[in-house]
């Protein structure tokens, strides 16, 4: 038997005084509200009442440690996936306002609909959705959860709905800690349900790119 739902669960908070586009950049760990935020997800999903037989997640480390509260909570140790990972992103290590009054920068914005300033959009959705299906067809029943980023569920969200995968960062629904949850039905993807257990309304680095 297959999975039976797959989560995509966004990490908490970041510790980001400084206020930088953190990115694939080590180092950057969750903050204490972050912890809390990440833990909620755990507890809303163990509300369900459904079984969550493998855990997974991206080597970033707000992503590992966002998953800290699953295996505590599912017995469930996580499994690093690539393929879930943070977009590439030039202006990585950056602040964005500043990087984007420069008009040096203004070239990377030339093309949004790909972007031109990362990794393209159709690239995360493949790499996103195989990971998904991969993920799907190895776990005996149960439910899959992975630890991930806004980015690459926002765009999964996108491409499995069937929209334009183009798309302001600022306009996206993937809040911090949440959940968005998949069904698959024969080959196809179908989103299921999105919810926001963490309260997020403190937060200081909300991290859409």
């Amino acid at each position: 038997m297959p999975a039976e739902r797959l989560h995509l669960v966004r990490h908490g908070e970041v510790h980001n005084p400084e206020r930088v586009l953190y990115g694939r950049l080590p180092n950057y760990g969750l903050s204490e509200d972050g912890r809390g935020m990440a833990r909620a997800a755990a507890e809303y999903i163990a509300g369900l009442d459904r079984p969550v037989t493998s855990l997974r997640c991206s080597p970033l480390q707000r992503a590992q440690e966002s998953a800290e509260p699953f295996t505590e909570i599912f017995g469930l140790d996580p499994t690093i996936d690539e393929r879930v990972i943070e977009p590439t992103n030039v202006f990585e290590g950056t602040r964005m306002s500043r990087s984007l009054r420069n008009p040096l920068n203004w070239w990377h914005l030339r093309r949004p609909s790909i972007p031109s300033w990362g990794e393209p959009y159709a690239l995360i959705a493949d790499r996103v959705e195989e990971a998904m299906n991969n993920a799907w067809h190895e776990t005996d029943g149960g439910d899959v959860v992975f630890v991930s980023h806004q980015a690459p569920i926002w765009i999964t969200h996108l491409h499995v709905a069937g929209l334009p995968l183009r798309h302001d960062p600022r306009t996206r629904r993937c809040a911090l800690s949440s959940v968005t949850s998949f069904e698959r039905i024969g080959d196809v993807w179908r989103e299921v349900d999105y919810a926001e257990p963490a309260a997020t309304g403190g937060a200081v680095d909300v991290g859409a790119v």
